[in-house]
């Protein structure tokens, strides 16, 4: 290791980063300064914008692209200190796109699709909790909280706790799990004493999605927005969803009243209005 890259890793240990964005920083800039064959530090904003045009040109996707300026902004804000960092590194704007929703039926075709016992547990246990794949694999037996009916979600994105619901159909898929696997550690156990990977839960999510037949794509992370979603569409208020998803911002959520029925339907089409009329019934 390069004692630049040392030192970064230092700043973002002491900063208190997730690993995985430590990682992911570090390769970011690893990979900003193979692309040009120089020392990082010898790079200037001539550069990084070169190399986000690049980036461009290789369509990478928003979320890479905001990796990438995040992990270049901190670099040169506070590992190197140079003050045109912040000004000259731009965020590309972020597309304004909805998510994809599950109906109730939906979500229940694809659950039923899943013939693994512990990748069944995993899946519906994101679906019921509004759990990122990241956090269904990281749960601990101790995380379930069947006298409280709660579930802690320890260290979730941006380093934070929190309490979700637990559902009584989830427990009872929870408790047949555990009778069969006998977990100890993790809840999802994976090899050589880790939990699960969370590419096998992609992976298997991926083979529900064929299996069940829905045209709609389905990730992990579908099954939140779906969870999401369907709770508003029952009348829970905004601010309590943020707080079982772990948003930070207000905003973030909000995204919901969008594609929520309850909102999205609950005025009629003027079409509905006008064959009401009656010349439109003669």
């Amino acid at each position: 290791m390069t004692p630049l890259r040392q030192r970064m890793s230092e700043d973002l240990r002491l900063r208190n980063f997730a690993p995985l964005t430590q990682r992911r920083y570090l390769d970011a800039v690893a990979k900003f300064a193979q692309y040009f064959g120089r020392s990082p530090d010898q790079l200037g904003p001539e550069h990084i914008r070169t190399y986000q045009l690049h980036l461009l040109s290789q369509q990478m996707s928003y979320s890479s692209l905001r990796i990438v300026v995040s992990a270049l902004r901190f670099f040169y804000h506070v590992t190197l200190d140079r003050e045109w960092a912040i000004e000259e590194i731009p965020y590309p704007r972020q597309p304004r796109t909805l998510p994809v929703i599950l109906s109730l039926a939906e979500v229940a075709q694809f659950l039923s699709a899943i013939t693994n016992l512990k990748h069944r547990a995993a899946l519906m246990t994101a679906y019921a909790a509004g759990l990122r794949v990241s956090e269904v694999v990281n749960l601990k037996v101790t995380d379930i909280d069947s006298q409280r009916m709660v579930i802690r979600v320890q260290q979730g994105k941006g380093r934070k706790d929190r309490y979700v619901m637990l559902s009584p159909q989830l427990l009872l898929v929870l408790r047949s799990y555990w009778r069969a696997v006998r977990p100890k550690d993790w809840l999802f156990p994976g090899r050589h004493g880790m939990h699960l990977g969370v590419r096998m839960v992609q992976v298997a999510c991926r083979q529900a999605h064929q299996a069940s037949g829905l045209a709609k794509r389905v990730t992990v992370h579908t099954l939140r927005h779906s969870f999401a979603t369907h709770l508003l569409e029952a009348g829970t208020d905004v601010r309590t969803i943020q707080l079982l998803l772990g948003h930070r911002s207000l905003a973030t959520t909000a995204c919901y009243t969008h594609v929520a029925t309850t909102t999205v339907c609950a005025t009629p089409s003027p079409l509905d209005l006008l064959a009401a009329l009656p010349q439109a019934q003669g």
